[in-house]
């Protein structure tokens, strides 16, 4: 059976996993990250993959790795549509899965790949997941894939060190631990200890992001969470602080290319 234009595939009892499918999309994404360790395919199309401040092009057959917390960002060429694949993976299974098999944990940083038999070897384990296949089955492909380590070919994006600060560790702190409330840009400055402008420089330098954005992008992965759980849009947007539903539904769409509501069925 063909597989819809955009669909998600989930098991409850195997949570540690998330795929989707999309044909012939034109969405564009902003930069953001995932607390999953995430593994794509383009399927037709061309696509311009940035990360770790490299911009790589992507065609059909191209596979991308992407470890958790990893900023990135993959939109379509100018008027062209393209269609891919995604596998979202609990950072920590992965690792506890790579470690048991003794084979090498994740990289750091992301890989780009143009290795057919590893877009092959993903394109028959995603149909599987979307098939009636048990879930025993379905988790012991999930196992063989991560160990096999086929998505591990090809070319490493290595990032441009820059080493956060004392006080830039505090403010991102501050984010991960109240990203739900109203944060001033002058609050998180004073617990940085540093001036409002010197914090979105120093901020963007390490991270990529200003901290607005990063906080957005802490919410986005929060409420991934809480709709997978069943939580209703206008609920999740409420608690995770977002003025209203239509402020939430736009930054969730600009960086999942999904609407709540259709990410929660």
């Amino acid at each position: 059976m063909p597989l819809p234009p955009k669909s998600f595939w989930r098991d409850p009892a195997l949570a540690f996993a998330e795929s989707r499918r999309i044909t012939g999309s034109r969405a564009c994404y902003r930069p953001h990250t995932h607390a999953t360790f995430s593994i794509g395919v383009v399927d037709a199309g061309t696509s311009i993959f940035t990360s770790q401040s490299h911009s790589v092009r992507l065609t059909a057959g191209s596979l991308v790795a992407i470890p958790a917390e990893c900023l990135h960002a993959c939109n379509p060429a100018p008027a062209e549509p393209w269609s891919y694949q995604m596998l979202y993976l609990d950072a920590h299974w992965v690792a506890s899965t790579l470690a048991h098999a003794g084979a090498p944990l994740c990289p750091s940083h992301a890989l780009v790949s143009n290795d057919t038999r590893a877009y092959n070897t993903f394109c028959a384990l995603n149909h599987l997941l979307f098939s009636d296949a048990s879930t025993d089955v379905k988790r012991a492909a999930l196992t063989q894939f991560i160990v096999q380590g086929v998505w591990r070919a090809g070319q490493a994006l290595t990032p441009e060190h820059c080493t956060a600060s004392a006080q830039l560790v505090r403010a991102q702190a501050l984010l991960q631990a109240r990203y739900a409330e109203p944060l001033p840009l002058a609050t998180l400055a004073q617990a940085a200890g540093m001036s409002p402008h010197a914090l979105v420089r120093a901020f963007r330098a390490a991270t990529g992001l200003t901290p607005h954005a990063y906080q957005l992008n802490l919410r986005i992965n929060a409420a991934r969470t809480l709709l997978r759980a069943g939580h209703a849009p206008a609920v999740v947007a409420q608690d995770l602080g977002f003025y209203d539903q239509s402020h939430f539904q736009n930054a969730f769409r600009q960086r999942v290319a999904a609407t709540p509501g259709n990410y929660r069925r």
